[in-house]
């Protein structure tokens, strides 16, 4: 019986990538803000139901607060846009992959999957140094999808680091 081995539509759906492209895309026009506001360039959108429910992109320098990440913003707009702290059915995109203060708000947020650009091999905590998106022992585990649109991230990012290597120097950018 061929019809009994088809998934039936109520199957859990493959990952769109086209949607992670398209919403990655506007967590990248966010990182573009954050770096014409001299920003470290990273962006984030919050997703539910394929449609955006808050947007954000660093803004550490502009009010003066460590933790203005795009990240953390987001998550504050989300939760007041939901009227609730939990977002158990909302997926976060975001151009770099989070540092450890934002996993634990992700986590703590219960955001359902992670889908970051580019990848942070010395401090992220979705599988770059550490994992602890995905760490059994706590009590949410987020899906996490890397790599959307990961060069434009990577571009964007070592433009502005250049950039500002060059200002320190005294150099003409």
């Amino acid at each position: 019986m061929v019809e009994e081995m088809l998934p039936s539509p109520d199957d859990e759906p493959a990952i769109d990538l086209a949607s992670d492209t398209f919403f990655m895309g506007q967590a990248m026009r966010q990182a573009q803000k954050a770096y014409l506001s001299e920003e470290v360039p990273v962006g984030a959108v919050i997703v539910q139901s394929g449609s955006i429910v808050a947007r954000s992109h660093n803004q550490v320098e502009t009010l003066r607060d460590a933790t203005a990440h795009a990240e953390m913003l987001a998550l504050t707009q989300a939760q007041e846009a939901m009227g609730d702290w939990r977002l158990t059915d909302c997926d976060l995109y975001v151009t770099k992959e989070p540092c450890p203060m934002c996993a634990g708000a992700i986590i703590h947020c219960r955001i359902r999957r992670v889908i970051f650009g580019c990848g942070d091999p010395k401090g992220g905590a979705a599988g770059g140094f550490i994992n602890l998106l995905q760490q059994p022992t706590l009590n949410h585990f987020s899906e996490v999808t890397p790599g959307v649109l990961e060069e434009d991230s990577k571009l964007l990012l070592k433009t502005f680091f250049l950039e500002a290597r060059t200002k320190k120097k005294g150099g003409i950018v």
